[in-house]
Formats: C-alpha cells, structure tokens, sequence
C-alpha cells in the first residue's frame, strides 16, 4: 500500500481518526476531511506523519470537488476514500423534528452520495471507496428509525457502484459497525445504559475505533475480491 493516497471523510475523530491513523501506519499518504474543531484537527493531522487535515462539508459538491483537488496536486492522485463522516440524532419517529431529521439525511444520504459520486469519476484504477453504515439496519433498535435508514443508503449504493465502475478494478464496499466506543455513541447514554449494550455482545464489550479500521485496512488494501458488500463489524451482535 506504499504510495497509495487515501482520503478519509470524518478523519479527526472517532473511528475516522482511527482508520486515518491505520491506513497511513499501512503506508498511506492521508487527507483528512472534517467539519468540526479545528483544533481537534490540528491535532490529528499533527499525530499522523504527512497527513493534511481539510474543511470539508460532504454534502456540498464543490467543497468535495476541492478536497480531491488538494489530494491530486499535494500527492499526484487518490486511491482509496473512506466516507466515515456521519452525524447521529436519536429519537422515536413520533418524536423526531423534521429539521433534525433533514440535517442527517443532508450529511448521511446526500454527502455519501456526493463523495461517492466524486470518488467514481477520480479513484484511480485499482483503488477502493468505502462507506459506512450501521448494524442497526440489522438490529432496528428504537430510536434509531432516521439514522439506519439514511445509512442503509450507502448498503444499496455500494454493489451499484461497483456494478458501475467495471473494468477499472476498483472495490466499492461498506463497513457496517455495531456499538464502538467513539463520542457519537457514547454521548447523551448513561453508565448503565453502555453497560447494558456492551454485555448483549458475545465479546462482552463495546467494539473499538481500532476494530473497524482493521477492516477498513483490509477493504483499503488487500482485500481485492471483496466487492459490493456490506461487512458488519460488531463482534456478533447482529
């Protein structure tokens, strides 16, 4: 994977943080896209040799259009991207705000579109583009109605594009994680509530931002007969 260029969406934190810091342990060069705390990413640019940490919103074309523009005129081209940007806002259907409910589609259905639409017409040949989903598209726990069903999005879009990009040996998957110790998961949950979801695991516990970028380090590399799927990453839960 030496020489490869990867850009990672939702790169400074959580598990994009994690899959960013695997992928250039693999010998990635890295472009980190992110939205939030510059500081924050400053930081994680900072903690990984190379990387280039980008103001990014993934649901705005031209904001998207530049980032690969960065990544080919710093690196000379892109490889691998890994949409992991997301936001998540829980509530019963009959509870939701449809405002709330608008903002997460507009990050988690439109900007897995738009960047999966830039990646198709700029990967190079033989590179991978991952998405990612959720395990509740398996589980359907409460609450979780608008954002398992904008993320079961990218579980349709994946074999389509792969179907699409034929000829050109480029991989186009999705990671599907299960609960993963990250902020967005824990936040708003209380003790006994994360203890509750991490002992219905078979593993017993939560899973790591460290156990999905395996994955990801493996559909970003060498997992080249890997094509068109979603990969549930969630230690056996669903």
């Amino acid at each position: 994977m030496n020489g490869r260029v990867a850009i990672v969406t939702g790169g400074t934190r959580g598990i994009g943080r994690a899959v960013a810091e695997r992928l250039a342990a693999d010998g990635q060069q890295v472009v980190l896209a992110y939205l939030g705390d510059d500081t924050e990413a400053k930081a994680a640019s900072g903690a990984i040799e190379g990387a280039v940490a980008v103001r990014a919103d993934v649901a705005d074309e031209t904001a998207v259009a530049a980032l690969f523009d960065l990544a080919e005129e710093r690196f000379g081209g892109v490889d691998v991207v890994v949409n992991a940007a997301g936001i998540m806002i829980l509530k019963p259907v009959a509870e939701l705000d449809l405002d709330d409910f608008d903002r997460m589609q507009r990050v988690n259905v439109r900007g897995a579109f738009v960047v999966a639409r830039e990646a198709a017409r700029r990967v190079r040949d033989g590179g991978a583009i991952i998405s990612f989903s959720t395990s509740v598209t398996r589980t359907r726990l409460p609450s979780y109605a608008a954002y398992a069903g904008g993320k079961a999005v990218t579980e349709v879009l994946s074999p389509i594009l792969a179907r699409e990009l034929r000829g050109r040996n480029i991989t186009v998957n999705t990671v599907a994680p299960g609960p993963t110790a990250t902020a967005l998961f824990l936040d708003g949950k209380s003790d006994q509530l994360i203890a509750t979801i991490a002992g219905q695991n078979p593993m017993g516990r939560l899973g790591e931002p460290s156990d999905i970028a395996e994955v990801v380090s493996l559909l970003a590399g060498p997992g080249r007969w890997i094509n068109g799927q979603t990969v549930f990453v969630n230690g056996g839960m669903a």
